[in-house]
């Protein structure tokens, strides 16, 4: 389970138990690295602007216009990113005339910005009510009528149960007003989208208790004289025909509206609406998912490039059984023509001047952005370059870097399949006994309506190169493979996904790849539930971290934000088992150690969750550990938070059931119950 170069070939290789093994991946380089995209769009000359999130900066949003010498938009004193429905997403926006409109972290205003001018200082055109109750998110400037028309959270009569709505804001003028309601009345909104001549709009609409990726609707209003919304029609949603999920819809340069939509195969396809019949039709029928479950605000997961009587030229990418696609549908042909470039997975695609900015990554790329140079028929691309990298220097690494090993095991249910990445041990310089298994770390992603995608992540490969086994499970309920799929965890959350972790971690046990007494279970938010129930219900795993996890399911749905504080029941079930599932009624179960980590700004899970369960672990007699941020929220954005809550795990899971020693230089935290 150790790989090398013809070079290093000639390099006796030391022999070392699992786990031990040195690593130039340190944690400094893992939080350095972590450098996240919030967006990207390109201003009036086709220049690539992008959002970086900076670890290093406490995790600061700057925008960043790209170039020989790329330029930080954002002054020092402000941060780009909204906190709409927690999540966040859809932070910015360009127009035309390169006015740029964010919304600012700290007080959550929007705030207007001339980027063609350098000393240009942002200026607020939302008012300041005092406190960051009000947020904004997913916006488009309204030529006609000189606005900004975006959707908007208000929480200033109640924080736990804000008014959603699409909201206009006036850019003219030197006098704040307050933005004016265009469309309200349900639960949630996002994607306002103008067509061309700025007299339609479409947007994406759902209520409660469904999710975006359930059951939602996709709408259009026609925009009168004064700039009102007086009539509107259902798209798709409404009808009783299809349980449908529409979303990420977009006016072609002609004023046609496509949209991606899962009414007929259960998949995410892009769909065209037909206004004089208002008929829906599919452009390129596929078992693929074109677009992702709506998390985040401003996901652009196609553009379309040309657009005329005869055909429709779009760029798109698509997940297919674990993999990504890129290509170019016609839809006169009926054909997508892949494009070959060296990122192998992909996000969000930006129309830029004759190319295409794809962000992606690849199982040795970490995130990125290539510029995809297209032919004069703009279905080939003519070369690709990297022009964006989360952390340009990895590759000097790559000969430790596992390669994902795409793998499908049986789960409880005869016939049924579950899906997960498997990364094996890979060190140039070592190898360990013939007669050794490695330890194994399963990780149960979060969400739990997420998909772990197999590229290259330094976290993991931290784990890989010091010997460890590590697995990337998509359990039932993940999506990027269908509704179908994505349904087999309703009111099964608890039960679908501790299976499923379970299960992969028997397969690999029983492949001869992990060692039975070695398995440990990791995750953070909807994973790091699934790795306490999984302690708690199941007897597999002889450790875990569970990363501001769930622990009193109650607790949650009470506490929750509004995006998601329905989600659960369909996730759960009635009252009883809303009980039964959750770990902190059952502590006598636990039988093995846990670190747990958790953000004391967390709105999300709160941390009451994670104090909850450190507690009853504790005073039952566990080896357990509790490590509290001040100033994180849900996730941990500062390089090191990251750096620490890595190096403690690892140290933890060795300390407690590794029999080995790790190679770096760690100052473990006490353990309560364990140390003296």
């Amino acid at each position: 389970m150790s790989s090398s170069s013809p070079d290093e070939a000639q390099t006796p290789l030391t022999t070392a138990p699992y786990g031990s093994w040195k690593s130039p991946i340190t944690a400094d380089i893992v939080s350095g690295a972590s450098k996240r995209l919030g967006g990207t769009t390109v201003d009036s000359r086709g220049r690539l602007v992008l959002l970086e999130s900076r670890p290093n900066e406490s995790g600061r949003g700057v925008l960043v216009l790209q170039g020989e010498t790329p330029i930080d938009i954002t002054p020092k004193d402000f941060a780009v990113r909204t906190l709409t429905q927690e999540y966040g997403g859809g932070a910015f926006q360009i127009s035309s005339d390169d006015t740029l409109v964010f919304s600012n972290y700290k007080d959550q205003r929007l705030y207007k910005q001339d980027i063609t001018d350098n000393g240009s200082s942002p200026k607020p055109i939302t008012p300041d009510y005092g406190a960051p109750a009000v947020t904004y998110a997913d916006g488009v400037f309204d030529s006609r009528f000189n606005r900004y028309v975006t959707v908007r959270e208000d929480g200033r009569q109640d924080r736990s149960n804000p008014v959603t709505a699409i909201v206009e804001v006036n850019l003219s003028g030197e006098t704040l007003e307050e933005p004016k309601v265009l469309v309200s009345g349900n639960d949630f909104y996002a994607f306002p989208r103008l067509d061309p001549k700025c007299e339609r709009l479409a947007w994406i609409e759902w209520s409660h208790p469904n999710m975006p990726w359930d059951k939602a609707e996709l709408w259009v209003g026609y925009i009168s004289e004064g700039g009102k919304i007086d009539k509107r029609v259902c798209v798709a949603g409404c009808d009783p025909k299809y349980v449908e999920s529409p979303t990420e819809p977009k006016w072609s340069s002609r004023g046609e509206l496509f949209f991606v939509t899962d009414r007929e195969n259960g998949f995410w396809n892009i769909h065209k609406w037909i206004e004089s019949t208002n008929e829906v039709v599919s452009v390129y029928p596929l078992a693929g998912e074109f677009a992702k479950p709506l998390w985040v605000f401003g996901t652009n997961s196609y553009e379309i490039i040309e657009c005329s009587e005869e055909k429709n030229i779009i760029a798109c990418s698509y997940r297919q059984k674990g993999k990504s696609y890129l290509g170019i549908v016609d839809d006169s042909q009926g054909s997508c023509s892949l494009l070959d470039i060296p990122l192998t997975d992909f996000d969000s695609i930006t129309l830029g001047n004759q190319c295409l900015y794809v962000e992606g990554a690849s199982a040795v790329l970490p995130p990125s952005v290539a510029r995809v140079t297209l032919d004069q028929h703009k279905m080939k691309a003519l070369s690709s370059e990297i022009v964006w990298s989360s952390s340009p220097d990895v590759l000097k690494y790559e000969a430790f870097f596992s390669v994902p090993e795409l793998i499908e095991f049986p789960t409880e249910v005869p016939g049924q399949n579950a899906y997960a990445y498997f990364y094996p041990p890979t060190n140039p310089l070592y190898n360990a006994s013939m007669e050794e298994k490695p330890p194994l770390l399963v990780k149960s992603h979060g969400g739990p309506t997420a998909e772990s995608r197999g590229s290259l992540n330094l976290n993991i490969q931290y784990w890989t190169s010091r010997g460890w086994a590590f697995v990337d499970v998509n359990y039932g309920g993940s999506t990027g493979y269908g509704r179908e799929y994505r349904e087999r965890l309703l009111r099964r959350w608890g039960i679908v996904d501790v299976d499923d972790c379970c299960g992969c971690a028997k397969y690999l046990v029983s492949s001869g790849k992990a060692d039975v007494k070695r398995l440990c279970i990791s995750g953070g938010s909807a994973g790091g539930y699934t790795t306490l129930a999984a302690l708690a219900f199941r007897d597999v795993f002889k450790v875990g971290a569970s990363l501001y996890g769930v622990a009193d399911l109650k607790m949650l749905k009470e506490e929750g934000h509004k995006f998601e504080s329905r989600y659960i029941d369909n996730l759960v079930g009635d009252e009883k088992d809303f009980y039964e599932r959750s770990p902190i009624n059952f502590v006598d179960k636990f039988s093995c150690p846990i670190i747990l980590f958790q953000g004391l700004e967390d709105k999300v899970v709160t941390p009451d969750q994670s104090r909850k369960i450190y507690k009853a672990l504790k005073e039952k007699g566990l080896p357990v550990a509790l490590v509290e941020y001040e100033g994180e929220q849900h996730g941990f954005r500062k390089a090191e938070n990251i750096k620490y809550t890595l190096e403690q795990q690892m140290v933890f899971f060795a300390r407690v059931v590794g029999g080995f020693k790790v190679a770096d230089d760690i100052t473990p935290l006490r353990i309560d119950n364990f140390d003296p």
